[in-house]
């Protein structure tokens, strides 16, 4: 039997969708500044906010800060209520428990909030141990200044320890963030996702478009730019096939587009998607792929495709 839902946790397990920040004010991958800027992010804040979406996902190394601080700037401009996720980076020069308190400080700082909703380790980086960092953050939920505790980017064991050591003190584990799509199912062909329903923790699917390649903007021929284009080969050539078959299944449900259907296909595997959008367009693409479900033939058939180039 399932674990029963935390309530503390029914937030993350009642939504469907949420938006990743990590484009906004990021150089490296994303290329911030060239074909979109402050403004652009701002219209696809106050767009997902207009879909319905209050979940709104970011980290202290986003952009350097300054995806929390466009955040903080865009939250003051609504009164929807909205609900903020951030993350902590255990580098390995933080050898005290005390760093995380202080990056969830300054993370508050920049966001303009008294307490965030959701506060995860980003990695299980070494030297410290799992149990280090995640003692660390049962007290920063005890403290007030986040409400929930999660992890990101966990193995099944991994966050198994996580979970063991918040149920020392009377916490649950409210989510673990890790890299889905139908270009990577490692977290279905390795139990994580079944793991996850059975512990009653949400998983938080990030990238769930693979940095763009499930849009059909690209092709074997034509990558995305930048840093984007170091995809394994393997997906690239799966791409064609993939996208001709989500486009055929689109066709049937009002002609929703290839991103729309892999978002989709997300949410009935029962995981929580945070796709980003750096301006409008994407953000009302990103909310099409809401309210409606695809058939549980449709997605055997994108699984079997997918199946081909997934391990």
């Amino acid at each position: 039997m399932p674990e029963p839902i935390a309530e503390e946790t029914l937030f993350l397990h009642k939504a469907e969708m949420g938006l990743g920040t990590w484009s906004w004010g990021d150089r490296t991958m994303w290329n911030y500044g060239h074909g979109y800027a402050e403004n652009d992010i701002e219209q696809a804040f106050q767009s997902t906010i207009s879909a319905g979406i209050n979940l709104m996902d970011t980290a202290e190394v986003y952009g350097g800060g300054r995806s929390e601080r466009f955040l903080g700037k865009f939250l003051k401009s609504t009164s929807t209520p909205v609900l903020v996720a951030t993350k902590f980076m255990p580098y390995p020069w933080r050898l005290n428990r005390g760093a995380l308190m202080r990056s969830l400080d300054l993370s508050l700082e920049r966001l303009g909030l008294e307490h965030v909703d959701l506060y995860q380790i980003h990695w299980p980086f070494p030297p410290m141990p799992v149990e280090f960092w995640v003692e660390a953050l049962a007290k920063a939920v005890k403290s007030g200044k986040t409400l929930t505790a999660g992890v990101s980017n966990y193995s099944k064991m991994q966050m198994q320890r996580a979970y063991t050591i918040l149920s020392k003190y009377n916490l649950p584990l409210a989510s673990n963030q890790v890299e889905y799509h139908l270009l990577n199912r490692t977290v279905e062909k390795n139990g994580l996702l079944d793991r996850c329903k059975e512990l009653g923790v949400r998983l938080i699917a990030y990238s769930p478009l693979a940095k763009g390649l499930l849009t059909g903007k690209y092709t074997p021929e034509t990558p995305p730019p930048g840093l984007r284009a170091r995809q394994p080969m393997g997906r690239m050539k799966a791409l064609p096939s993939l996208i001709a078959e989500m486009t055929e299944i689109g066709k049937g449900h009002e002609s929703k587009t290839p991103s729309q259907v892999a978002l989709n296909w997300l949410i009935c595997k029962g995981s929580l998607p945070i796709p980003g959008a750096k301006n409008v367009k994407q953000a009302e693409e990103n909310a099409g792929a809401l309210g409606w479900r695809l058939t549980a033939e449709e997605v055997r058939a994108l699984d079997n495709t997918s199946d081909k180039f997934t391990k």
